[in-house]
């Protein structure tokens, strides 16, 4: 007997697919306030009287020709009496309820007929009241609508959901199948595995089956893309995972990514993939304003939807030029298309955003209990303030100043309490000014400004919505996110958070800062079943783990360097402090030393210094020494044509030596390959510590009473992670041979030297580094 494939689904998500239609929601509609609406939810169900019972769990399955349809979802409230049962489906709004009517939002009465119906079935009942119960999140009022339903009408209106959602399952049914059955023939697409490749598959495969999480230190030259990507795909294949997330922080890890999965496609996977692009890049608007009047993309998107998907199915790879081509022929908002893709592929890649960020993350897989996705974390090491950033949030003073004055005429409610806002403000930049720094730093969190705050966003929800039109609505809906973000990060705030106000020029900010990310991060990879976080450079390992989310029970593996030694020559320059108060004496010995590697074989050159400033005053004096060299400078804020340019310039077939000048830690400090003679060597001018900033010390400050390594989390692991990214672009395949100067007399020091790779083999040349260079390129030092 064929053992028929089984496919689940939440009776919300089932309504919300098979119902879609119309435009992309126009303007400000309102917030879901989540916290506030599970709230709501617990208030009425409080109220429920007796016969009444919540959160009722509920499952229904339809046998269809190939396929078992399973249904599950919870009743808000059910009440059983002697003559009438009664499903009640709970939704909040910041809405005035007298323009709710019964036919305010069809999809709710959905929802609550298809529990109606799954609960009549189960319980042998010809007929049910279903109630739908609105909730004013602002006025805390409550409005009902009831309806007694008969079963048949009941089964009608399921059989029609269900029949049309079946096709789209059987789609999906049928595609799994062969995507399996191409997996199992899968063979790794290189006749040999590299040094320490087939290990790290290995562990990742066992990680993913295991359910657990993995930290891998993985050097440049592993082919760590593959050798996570291929096992995690064989794992998808054999039903240990459902989908994977590949997730980057930068647009060219996810370009490596591609081009691994397209290599696997060619030796024969199936594989639907999907790459997400940010709304503000990938919309064909001037301005990413989803509002039908103004966007035809907007208008009907949701009529049109299905069939596109339909049409794109025969594709594989869902790019960001294929999800363009499909939404012009659609005429379908290119982002909004693109999420709805996210639901049909088995592989998406995208920023880490998408799966950690509370205000950015992909709701339909991370809004409650997730799923049992595999999580592959390129680049861990830039998840650390990255997550930092995710987690925080910062109010200005400035902007509840400038809107006050701005609605005094038009909004005087609102107005009013932007007053208050600001007068709280004042009395934080008073607080500040008693202080020698200007600035408070607290443990506990700011809880006197919730109240205002929370009045502060009905209050603009309701003028929001009441007039679409006023001309400061683009500056009220910026605020009113801002201030949301922030209230929702409060929800967040515990012992590894801590408050601080500054007064900056004329300005006065107050910040919810996230000093130790870990426990979010943890959180969020609980919304998958496996997690592997992996990165050439995450030393210490322990560090990582720790701040990244790991516990005792994490795996780790740090795997050798698949390079022979002897291609790198590494010297150490320790007789040059580049420490901050030392730089201005330092210029011209940091240019002799550009000039003497320059020099020393014709190639290109990158040198990396820890700041701008830094590097433009060793660039002035570099080229009083040599005129003969091509020379480039990095910019602030290059646009993707000039990084493109930039790199162009490093040229097999060169006319002369080219030395570029860039910053650590930027975008030519990682993620850049320049194999071969495209890259001869580099100088890393200092240890890499992050700028001493406010932030920074509050973090030292932390784990100083936390962990007793203070220095080491806020500076030191977070520098030498970027002098480590900054060399491993010297050599990136086996025939390279380059040669790196490390420029700081803490390079000798035990406290950074223990941090060092253990395929560096350092060379200390103080004062014969010309010699030590020809040597190298004569093949004389090995």
């Amino acid at each position: 007997m064929e053992i028929k494939e089984s496919v689940k689904v939440s009776v919300r998500n089932l309504v919300e697919f098979v119902l879609m239609h119309g435009d992309i929601v126009s303007g400000f509609t309102g917030s879901s306030r989540n916290t506030d609406a599970i709230k709501a939810h617990q208030i009425i169900q409080k109220a429920y009287g007796e016969g009444f019972s919540k959160e009722v769990p509920l499952s229904f399955s339809v046998e269809a020709e190939d396929i078992i349809l399973e249904i599950g979802g919870r009743i808000d409230g059910l009440y059983v009496g002697e003559d009438k049962v009664i499903i009640d489906e709970i939704k909040t709004t910041t809405l005035d309820l007298e323009f709710v009517e019964e036919d305010y939002n069809l999809l709710h009465w959905a929802q609550a007929k298809c529990y109606a119906y799954i609960y009549s079935m189960q319980n042998n009942l010809d007929h049910i009241s279903v109630q739908l119960t609105y909730y004013n999140l602002d006025n805390k009022e409550t409005k009902k609508f009831l309806k007694e339903l008969k079963l048949e009408e009941l089964r009608s209106f399921f059989s029609r959901l269900v029949q049309d959602y079946l096709h789209w399952a059987q789609v999906m049914v049928s595609w799994n199948e062969k995507r399996n059955e191409a997996i199992a023939k899968l063979s790794f697409p290189f006749e040999v595995y590299r040094k320490g490749q087939r290990e790290l598959a290995v562990a990742v495969y066992k990680t993913i089956k295991e359910g657990n999480k993995l930290f891998a230190q993985a050097p440049t030259g592993i082919g760590k893309t593959m050798a996570t990507l291929f096992p995690t795909i064989k794992a998808l294949g054999e039903g240990h995972t459902s989908k994977i997330f590949y997730l980057t922080a930068k647009t060219i890890t996810r370009t490596i990514a591609e081009k691994a999965i397209n290599n696997l496609k060619d030796n024969g996977l199936k594989l639907k993939t999907l790459t997400l692009t940010a709304k503000e890049k990938i919309c064909f608007k001037e301005k990413a304003e989803c509002n039908p009047e103004k966007c035809e993309y907007a208008k009907g998107h949701f009529d049109r939807v299905k069939a596109a998907l339909e049409d794109i199915f025969k594709e594989d790879s869902f790019t960001r030029e294929l999800i363009e081509e499909y939404s012009r022929e659609y005429t379908l908002c290119p982002f909004e298309f693109s999420l709805e893709l996210s639901n049909w592929a088995d592989c998406v890649i995208c920023d880490y955003n998408y799966a950690f960020d509370p205000s950015a993350s992909l709701k339909r897989f991370f809004m409650e209990s997730g799923g049992d996705y595999a999580f592959l974390i390129d680049e861990a090491h830039n998840l650390v303030d990255r997550a930092r950033e995710m987690f925080s949030s910062q109010l200005n003073k400035k902007q509840f100043l400038e809107l006050k004055k701005a609605t005094k005429l038009a909004a005087p409610k609102l107005s009013k309490i932007l007053n208050k806002i600001n007068t709280a403000f004042i009395e934080l930049r008073k607080e500040c000014e008693e202080n020698e720094e200007s600035r408070i730093i607290q443990k506990e969190a700011p809880k006197e400004l919730y109240g205002v705050l929370s009045e502060f966003l009905a209050s603009a929800e309701k003028e929001l919505l009441e007039h679409k039109n006023a001309v400061y609505n683009e500056e009220l809906l910026e605020l009113y996110f801002n201030v949301y973000g922030f209230l929702k990060t409060a929800e967040y705030y515990d012992e590894r958070y801590i408050t601080y106000a500054q007064n900056i020029g004329n300005d006065v900010i107050i910040k919810l800062f996230c000093l130790d990310p870990s426990k979010l991060l943890s959180e969020g990879m609980k919304k998958g079943k496996a997690a592997v976080l992996f990165s050439a450079t995450l030393s210490p390992i322990d560090y990582f783990r720790d701040i990244l989310g790991g516990d005792e029970k994490s795996y780790r593996i740090r795997l050798a360097s698949p390079f022979p030694r002897e291609n790198l020559c590494l010297i150490v320059q320790d007789k040059i402090s580049t420490k901050y108060k030392r730089r201005e004496f330092t210029y011209d010995k940091i240019a002799e030393a550009v000039n003497t590697l320059a020099r020393s074989k014709k190639g290109n050159y990158l040198i990396f210094f820890p700041s701008y400033q830094y590097m433009n005053e060793v660039y002035k004096r570099f080229i009083d020494l040599n005129t003969e060299v091509t020379v480039l400078v990095q910019t602030a804020g290059m646009s993707e044509e000039e990084r493109e340019k930039f790199l162009d310039s490093f040229s097999v077939e060169l006319n002369n030596t080219l030395v570029a000048f860039a910053v650590m830690g930027g975008i030519f400090g990682e993620g850049i390959d320049l194999t071969g003679d495209r890259l001869s060597g580099a100088i890393v001018v200092g240890v890499g510590l992050p700028q001493v900033c406010l932030e920074r010390d509050i973090i030292r400050d932390y784990f100083s009473e936390t962990k007793e390594m203070g220095f080491e989390y806020a500076y030191i692991y977070p520098g030498m992670n970027k002098v480590m990214q900054a060399v491993g672009r010297v050599i990136r395949t086996e025939e390279d041979r380059g040669v790196v100067m490390l420029i700081d007399e803490r390079f000798s020091d035990n406290t950074y030297r223990r941090l060092f790779p253990p395929e560096w083999q350092v060379i200390k040349a103080a004062n014969n580094i010309g010699e030590t260079l020809q040597d190298f390129w004569n093949n004389k030092t090995r």
